[in-house]
């Protein structure tokens, strides 16, 4: 009889503990953005990856290496035409002499780290989260807007105006997708300063490149409207990233150009490849 209290006991001790360390979706959420903001901060990782970018005018494919003093890239593909190399070394030659055009880099990444930063720490406070699937590597979370948040900008307002979905990793608390909808129509100064419409989407996808080091493969954006909220990516943009390499972080922009003239050209590079070459 004393066993089987002493053994209730221990199951009582158990459940007690489990029940003070189980987390709300609040709180993953918080944990996940912790951890997306510490590596942000802290990575100074250079990459080399194959880049293809869609927009409604626009199509490029692309090697790009990244440097301290901004991207090098190698188009290999524009707009249905495939660029000769000459004309590949002529544009990337052309950048590593035009200071200002790395400086405009420089400014345009650290506006997308801004915007991105200033993202993540609007997901606890600005939607409401619950929990919709667990598995041993993943947590699902979906997410609506919360009532009691009033965004202080434009982009907070559009931003918050959504719903969706997000997979966190378990492991690291990192964001391995997400996606999200308007879930009505967004007016600036009554419509007249512009619109977005009830629908219009945004998702992203992140993977593991190296031991703990993640990188955005996917980013797909498609607002329905005529108010342009970002100065780096359109209303309209689907951006596939992949076939990452880690570079040196001491890469300069020449070593940047050498190692990317060494990738494969358009010939070389299999259709199939998680890419839609047109």
């Amino acid at each position: 009889m004393k066993e089987k209290a002493r053994l209730l006991w221990i199951v009582a001790l158990g459940l007690s503990f489990s029940v003070v360390h189980a987390q709300s979706p609040q709180q993953i959420i918080q944990q996940v953005v912790n951890s997306e903001r510490t590596a942000n901060q802290n990575d100074h990782s250079h990459w080399t990856y194959l880049q293809e970018i869609d927009k409604p005018k626009e199509h490029i494919l692309q090697w790009v290496a990244g440097t301290q003093q901004g991207d090098v890239r190698r188009v290999l593909k524009k707009d249905g035409e495939e660029l000769p190399e000459p004309r590949q070394r002529d544009l990337i030659q052309k950048f590593l002499h035009d200071t200002r055009a790395q400086k405009k880099e420089i400014s345009e990444s650290q506006h997308d780290d801004q915007q991105i930063d200033d993202f993540l720490k609007l997901l606890p406070i600005a939607f409401v989260w619950t929990q919709t699937n667990a598995t041993a590597t993943t947590t699902s979370l979906h997410f609506e807007p919360s009532t009691n948040f009033h965004p202080p900008t434009r982009e907070a307002r559009v931003f918050s105006s959504m719903a969706g979905d997000l997979v966190a990793d378990n492991q690291q608390h990192r964001v391995r997708s997400m996606r999200g909808h308007l879930i009505h129509d967004v007016n600036f100064g009554g419509g007249i300063l512009g619109k977005l419409k009830e629908g219009s989407s945004f998702s992203l996808e992140q993977e593991q490149v190296a031991p703990f080091f993640w990188q955005l493969t996917s980013i797909r954006v498609h607002l329905e409207g005529n108010a342009l909220l970002f100065k780096s990516i359109s209303l309209q943009q689907d951006d596939e990233r992949s076939k990452f390499e880690p570079e040196p972080s001491t890469i300069t922009l020449d070593q940047a150009a050498t190692v990317i003239m060494s990738q494969p050209e358009m010939a070389q590079l299999h259709s199939g490849a998680a890419l839609k070459v047109n």
